[in-house]
């Protein structure tokens, strides 16, 4: 293909995508409303979406009105037409979820819980799993995972994982890339939080977005007026590697006093099985249940996990203050296990931003609990899918 080709070329997935973009967030458009909204001429308008068209990509859906009361025919993005599945990846837990393009569920699984000698094992079982579900579904476009970062995403393998370290010998690419008979799309598990937050919640779209990602590891995703911010080697927001305390807890990183050593699921289920009259039985939970059972006592009044829960949350506190010192976002989202602690998680975390940052920084960046009505990194890993088929559609439909 000539240099002048793929410009061309590059130009004309270009406007399709902001067509298909512009119809994913506003709904049933007329050619003449698209055409206004971004910039192209009538004709450039009709001539794209009858490609669009004849692939079934879009519809017509008849009559509406348009300008100086003429009649418009409407044109819609079906977004139930179309369905994603997103895979999780976060150390002990594997989830498996299909969405529609608005990321209404459709079917949500947890594998078997992941220990470190069957990863491989795992790593099979989703690629048994994930066919079934493409085989069963022909409505499915793609495939978006996220994985635990730091991510490499140019190798497609993490450089570290915190108490599973048997996660580093996978190659997500290598793995999966061409495992299916659809696109996947591999992403860090708060990046993918953090696009979930944005493409699917319009108070989050402006300015810049911080999603804090408090699971069984702790990690951060920013988007900057709507880019992703990725640093050299797509490894840059690891939150949860920045030290706290130079006298600290060792981490598997080589630093000490890390984040997540301190307000993980992890580092709560560890504290929980030093101190097993806090939560009976939490010797034999997983990572999340042992932090809900903690939760719920909490809620219910019990003194030990109340102390317990908030020293936590002094911890997550901290990490946010980080955050917006270095980030200055507009919103931070707490997301993931340790979210579920609820508001009490959310207002002691408030009430160290408001001691901790300089007045007129911290007061200015709204705080506030994940509403995606699905964990938000298995709705990321959909997300991440999602925003590819809307930016190189071409990828999807043959539509040059």
């Amino acid at each position: 293909m000539s240099r002048y080709s793929a410009q061309q070329s590059s130009i004309s997935e270009n406007n399709r995508s902001r067509i298909l973009q512009y119809l994913y967030h506003n709904g049933i458009c007329s050619r003449a409303q698209i055409a206004k909204a971004i910039k192209l001429t009538p004709a450039a308008i009709t001539k794209i979406t009858a490609k669009l068209l004849a692939q079934g990509i879009i519809d017509e859906t008849g009559d509406m009105d348009g300008d100086k009361n003429r009649r418009s025919i409407g044109l819609n993005l079906n977004c139930a037409k179309y369905h994603i599945i997103g895979v999780k990846f976060a150390r002990s837990l594997v989830q498996i979820a299909v969405f529609d393009l608005k990321c209404n569920r459709i079917f949500l699984s947890d594998l078997p819980t992941v220990s470190e000698e069957h990863i491989p094992e795992t790593v099979e079982r989703i690629r048994d799993t994930v066919r079934q579900l493409i085989k069963d579904d022909p409505s499915i476009v793609a495939v978006g995972m996220a994985v635990p970062g730091p991510y490499l995403k140019d190798e497609g393998r993490t450089a570290l994982v915190s108490s599973m370290q048997g996660w580093r010998q996978i190659n997500f690419i290598d793995e999966f890339s061409n495992a299916f008979s659809v696109p996947v799309f591999v992403e860090q598990d708060a990046r993918a939080g953090a696009l979930a937050q944005f493409l699917f919640n319009p108070e989050l779209s402006e300015g810049s977005l911080a999603y804090y990602l408090l699971g069984e590891g702790i990690g951060l995703g920013v988007i900057d007026n709507g880019t992703i911010y990725y640093g050299e080697h797509g490894t840059a927001t690891e939150i949860g590697h920045v030290s706290i305390d130079v006298n600290g807890k060792p981490c598997d990183c080589g630093n000490v006093g890390c984040l997540e050593r301190y307000c993980s699921a992890n580092a709560i289920h560890e504290q929980l099985n030093a101190n097993p009259s806090i939560v009976p039985g939490c010797e034999t939970m997983t990572h999340a249940q042992a932090c809900a059972a903690l939760f719920a006592k909490a809620n219910a009044g019990d003194e030990t996990a109340t102390l317990l829960m908030l020293d936590v949350a002094r911890y997550v506190g901290y990490g946010a203050v980080t955050i917006i010192n270095a980030f200055n976002p507009t919103h931070i989202v707490l997301g993931d296990i340790i979210a579920q602690a609820g508001q009490p998680l959310l207002d002691e975390v408030t009430q160290v931003v408001r001691e901790r940052t300089i007045p007129e920084i911290g007061r200015n960046t709204r705080i506030t609990l994940s509403a995606l009505p699905t964990d938000a990194t298995v709705t990321g890993a959909a997300a991440v899918a999602i925003t590819n088929f809307l930016e190189h559609p071409s990828m999807f439909f043959d539509v040059a």
